[in-house]
């Protein structure tokens, strides 16, 4: 067997065992989980590092872009360019029915930073107004523009923590 065939068929096993998780079919998808917490410890043992990595390694199903979206509250021709993905890209990640590796972990980061703006400022509308407008602790920056790349993403995370906790910004 080769290496490339070999590289697929454990790629179709490993999607095999994660797909439940990660699909809508079989219980809550990554961007919910990390939007809104675990409904329960089942689910939330679902999500460990070690599986999430595996998600990744496979990639997100594609209706994951349809609840980062929603939980957002930006257009998709705001969130595309903001993940890296372009048109022509997008309509092959459709047919394909999956995101690549990093792709999925953009995804995940910018559902990370939702979930964290939203238990910080109380509400996920709150999160959304935040995410989307400039912030002086970011010079004048908007966080989702800035979380871009992953160490714009760390600023995001560090000037929320700071606002959970009372520090000027």
């Amino acid at each position: 067997m080769s290496a490339a065939s070999n590289n697929k068929s454990s790629g179709s096993i490993v999607r095999e065992r994660i797909a439940p998780w990660g699909g809508k079919k079989g219980g809550v998808g990554v961007v919910n989980f990390y939007v809104h917490g675990a409904s329960d410890k089942k689910a939330a043992a679902s999500f460990t590092p070690s599986k999430l990595i595996q998600v990744l390694r496979v990639g997100l199903p594609v209706h994951e872009l349809d609840d980062l979206q929603a939980s957002l509250g930006v257009s998709m021709e705001t969130l595309f360019p903001i993940l890296g993905i372009s048109k022509a890209t997008l309509h092959r990640r459709k047919a394909e029915g999956r995101l690549d590796q990093a792709e999925s972990d953009r995804v995940v980061r910018f559902a990370r930073l939702m979930g964290k703006a939203a238990e910080v400022l109380e509400s996920e509308e709150s999160a959304r107004q935040w995410m989307t407008s400039p912030q002086f602790g970011l010079d004048g920056a908007v966080p989702l523009e800035y979380a871009e790349t992953e160490v714009g993403a760390r600023e995001v995370e560090d000037l929320l923590g700071r606002i959970e906790y009372g520090v000027y910004s």
